[in-house]
């Protein structure tokens, strides 16, 4: 059942969960450098949440051990902190976090590069990006989810990209995930119509190659079958009469900063 919120609830939510956890992404995004492992990233951001009264949202849930998931290259989603990955020069890592605030569960994710990255992989971040943007003007009253997924197929496939279809966005509130399930990938005018009060986390999650995935032996780290890089941007979005309200943004905006990128 999709779970209707006011406007006052977005503002709250926005106000608490959705800047704690921006912020909480920029930390982690500004220690992506060559030489440190992704253990020390989930530390801080751990320690970052709990020192601004929170609770990392992701620690725990399902039984997942980090307060992020830091993805490298291959890795689609749900990579799991350890003291034995270091990251290289030319990596990209996705980090995907969230803060548990008033009652409310943020969620962002975000692709940063690791010192000095390939222009080909640059290309990919650069469109995955553009998705989400793309993405999120779709995310208005009267339109379909499926306008939603369409704007992030058509613009990541006419690129020559391929598209998540294992994983998907998903609603967002009390709880982490609920109601809808937001696919990259849809047609225009089908789907569930978009009204004003939902909240959905938008998150394309695109392959340089293949669009299929393995999981892990451990349960839960995601990689693209074929080892070709993948790039994951999520923003959570309220839908207001007056168009996409971005729920996951602190005192710098909504959009975190990728070493020796643009915003």
């Amino acid at each position: 059942m999709i779970k209707i919120k006011s406007l006052e609830d977005m503002e709250e939510y926005r106000a608490t969960a959705g800047t704690l956890s921006k912020s909480a992404l920029r930390r982690a995004g500004a220690m992506c450098k060559p030489g440190v492992s992704t253990q020390e990233i989930d530390r801080v951001v751990e320690s970052f949440i709990r020192l601004h009264g929170a609770t990392p949202g992701f620690k725990g849930y399902g039984g997942f051990p980090g307060s992020v998931c830091a993805s490298i290259n291959e890795q689609v989603v749900h990579g799991i902190p350890s003291p034995d990955v270091i990251l290289k020069d030319g990596d990209i890592i996705s980090i995907d976090t969230g803060a548990n605030k008033n009652g409310w569960a943020g969620d962002n994710a975000w692709t940063f590069y690791v010192g000095h990255v390939s222009d080909e992989v640059k290309g990919l971040c650069e469109v995955t990006r553009d998705c989400l943007k793309a993405a999120i003007e779709q995310a208005v009253p009267g339109n379909h989810m499926g306008d939603v997924g369409f704007a992030v197929q058509d613009l990541a496939e006419s690129n020559g990209y391929g598209v998540i279809r294992d994983y998907v966005g998903h609603g967002v509130g009390h709880q982490m995930h609920e109601d809808p399930n937001v696919p990259n990938y849809g047609k225009k005018g089908r789907g569930v119509k978009l009204q004003v009060g939902m909240v959905i986390a938008i998150e394309p999650m695109i392959a340089m190659g293949t669009y299929q995935t393995r999981v892990w032996p451990n349960g839960w780290t995601v990689q693209t079958t074929d080892g070709l890089p993948a790039a994951h941007y999520e923003n959570t979005i309220g839908i207001t009469k007056d168009g996409p309200m971005i729920l996951t943004q602190d005192d710098e905006g909504p959009w975190c900063q990728m070493q020796g990128g643009e915003e």
